[in-house]
């Protein structure tokens, strides 16, 4: 008996193939057919982690993602924010040829933030978070528009180290450059789907 068995790719073999082929060819791929049709139709923000593999430990190779769609679909925004990770992520030099077979790839899927009131609403192993700072509008209804203040600061959820709604605001408003003791600002709050080596986490 023969047995045929469709294999579908997956999100973390999509971020390593984008990667690959843009650092070896230059080339972007397309959207490959062999996806979960969800990841075709479906549009939200992405990040996309690369860890280096050294030894019996990996360290942060680069970071980068949108916390709201720019793309057609989840797949073309994570291969544009894997090859982003890899190419533009001002902490790391370029990834080289010579590393990819020591990569590592996590990819997470955003849900659409919602403002934050009160910091009893947060919870840093289970929300990331985005940090802006004002001015607000009179108007008490707050609404996240997707445009890019002069200070923006973001924080994966369940981070090492990352135990406690002070650290993880403290942590992200100092990605952003934004002085606490003398600007004011907004919090949002999300969720994510977390993609690492084939498994959904």
């Amino acid at each position: 008996m023969i047995l045929n068995f469709k294999f579908t790719m997956s999100l973390v073999d999509l971020a390593k193939l984008a990667v690959e082929s843009y650092i070896k060819e230059g080339k972007i791929i397309s959207v490959p057919k062999d996806l979960d049709q969800e990841f075709l139709n479906k549009q939200a923000g992405t990040f996309v982690t690369i860890e280096k593999r050294l030894n019996s430990h990996k360290v942060l190779r680069g970071c980068i993602g949108t916390y709201l769609p720019t793309r057609k679909n989840i797949a073309l925004e994570v291969i544009y924010n894997a090859i982003a990770a890899a190419t533009e992520d001002y902490r790391f030099g370029r990834v080289s040829q010579l590393e990819l077979p020591d990569l590592v790839y996590t990819v997470y899927i955003l849900s659409k933030p919602e403002l934050v009131k009160t910091k009893t609403e947060l919870n840093p192993k289970k929300y990331g978070i985005i940090v802006k700072t004002t001015p607000i509008t009179s108007s008490s209804n707050v609404t996240f528009n997707g445009k890019v203040p002069v200070k923006t600061g973001l924080l994966l959820p369940d981070l090492e180290g990352v135990d406690t709604v002070e650290k993880q605001i403290s942590i992200a408003c100092l990605k952003a450059g934004i002085d606490l003791s003398r600007e004011k600002i907004v919090i949002y709050r999300f969720k994510v789907e977390k993609y690492h080596s084939k498994c959904k986490i």
